[in-house]
């Protein structure tokens, strides 16, 4: 069984930084698929970034993030990072990571929410201007 927490959220003022920490319990061994979701207040959950988990493996980004955001895993200590840089007020959302096992994340299916097994409990980033 797989289990996912979230932790590094926070309050930000535009233009700072935050990194987000995914850790992941009963996935060791596994390869797959692992990304970040994010949904703000009335509205649909979005994809955000994800990360083919074999050592270097193929990463996707929301053309919204691309550039400010970099997605990026550590399969010693089963940990997904999200390091977000030049925080905008519309970044403000629950984030949660996902993961699904033996799917090597593909383009643009990544972006379902369908396509993953596994979640978080999210954790909250909120960006003022």
């Amino acid at each position: 069984q797989v289990q996912l927490v979230e932790s590094g959220g926070g309050s930000v003022q535009a233009g700072g930084s935050l990194t987000l920490s995914c850790v992941a319990s009963g996935y060791t061994g596994s390869s797959g698929c692992m990304g970040w979701f994010r949904q703000a207040p009335g509205k649909e959950r979005e994809g955000v970034a994800a990360i083919y988990t074999i050592p270097g493996g193929v990463s996707f980004y929301a053309t919204s993030v691309k550039g400010r955001f970099t997605i990026s895993r550590d399969n010693t200590k089963n940990t997904l990072y999200l390091q977000m840089d030049s925080l905008k007020p519309e970044d403000t959302a629950m984030y949660s990571c996902a993961a699904q096992v033996g799917w090597a994340c593909q383009s643009p299916s990544w972006t379902k929410t369908e396509m993953y097994a596994y979640w978080g409990q999210g954790t909250q980033v909120t960006v003022s201007s």
